[in-house]
């Protein structure tokens, strides 16, 4: 398939991004990412390890545009847990005691 990273055509093929990401460690996954075989990869790196390119050079989208158009399973931002409501200092004492926290 033919498609453009950061303004240069790449011909890549979903064998030829196997065979590229084989032996690659994941980085922490904290943004968007691409699932290729059995793990899990950030989608700059990705990017970086196909086209030899700096990952400031080309955009997400781009990456993920093409990853999916192959067959890739993409992810957005993971999700992060709702912010929980801080406890006062007398129920924080409250609750280090084992009584019920009066609210």
């Amino acid at each position: 398939m033919r498609c453009v990273i950061a303004r240069f055509p790449f011909e890549l093929t979903q064998s030829g991004v196997l065979k590229s990401m084989t032996g690659v460690k994941p980085e922490p996954v904290i943004c968007e990412s691409v699932t290729i075989g059995r793990r899990t990869y950030p989608v700059k790196q990705v990017g970086q390890v196909i086209t030899h390119q700096d990952p400031r050079d080309f955009s997400v989208s781009e990456v993920l545009r093409a990853m999916t158009q192959l067959g890739f399973t993409c992810h957005g931002l993971p999700r992060t847990p709702a912010p929980t409501r801080a406890l006062s200092p007398l129920q924080q004492a409250s609750a280090m005691l084992g009584a019920p926290a009066a609210l």
